[in-house]
């Protein structure tokens, strides 16, 4: 396997969950912050332009915040003001990514335009699940955190996970009970909604598995 993944776009996957669909919400939010997930949407949009997502470097941090930034504005426009408060997640914690060999950039015809995590396990805020239960509790998984993109850049969330299936067949994310757009790009990918988990902090999340 490379280091560097293009894509050219592909099929969405659809899936209902157990929890009240957000699509009816979030949909033009959807669309608005680039992250559309009906194949008709981003189909043109992507068959425009060549992406590669590659490990983040020390140079590109001063970039990645500034991503991190453009999500936290998408984040309270959206009604979740909650979830990633100003500074978070923190220059430490994408330095930290970064020496872990965790952190990837999307690069969208040379310019960087994502970041995400991608971990292994375990996580340990997933060990308590209320309310429901993991797909698998048994099994190697990768976790995702921390999924940043730019407002004008379409498709991204399909890139992401793409490119991470393509590596691990077993992944979870949590997200904040307020994020109806990651959400609804979850449940659209084909992840199912497990439970409650806690953070380290206390706060709740809502777990999700695709296997």
């Amino acid at each position: 396997k490379g280091r560097y993944h293009a894509f050219r776009g592909g099929p969405a996957h659809r899936r209902t969950g157990d929890i009240p669909d957000p699509r009816n919400d979030g949909f033009h939010q959807l669309r608005a912050c680039g992250r559309a997930e009906y194949p008709n949407d981003d189909e043109e949009y992507l068959s425009t332009v060549t992406r590669h997502i590659r490990p983040a470097r020390e140079s590109d941090i001063p970039f990645i915040l500034t991503i991190l930034e453009a999500a936290r504005s998408i984040m309270r426009s959206s009604g979740n003001p909650n979830q990633w408060k100003p500074g978070y997640p923190t220059e430490e914690m994408i330095r930290k990514d970064i020496a872990g060999e965790h952190g990837q950039v999307m690069e969208e015809d040379h310019r960087l335009v994502a970041y995400f995590a991608f971990i292994p396990s375990p996580e340990p805020t997933y060990a308590v699940i209320e309310g429901g239960s993991w797909l698998d509790d048994r099994l190697p998984y990768h976790v995702i955190h921390r999924i940043a993109s730019f407002p004008d850049v379409h498709g991204v969330f399909r890139s992401i996970m793409d490119w991470s299936f393509a590596r691990e067949s077993n992944i979870r994310v949590d997200t904040h009970r307020d994020n109806k757009i990651m959400q609804h790009c979850l449940l659209s990918y084909g992840f199912q909604y497990c439970g409650i988990i806690y953070l380290l902090n206390g706060d709740e999340r809502l777990a999700f598995q695709k296997l």
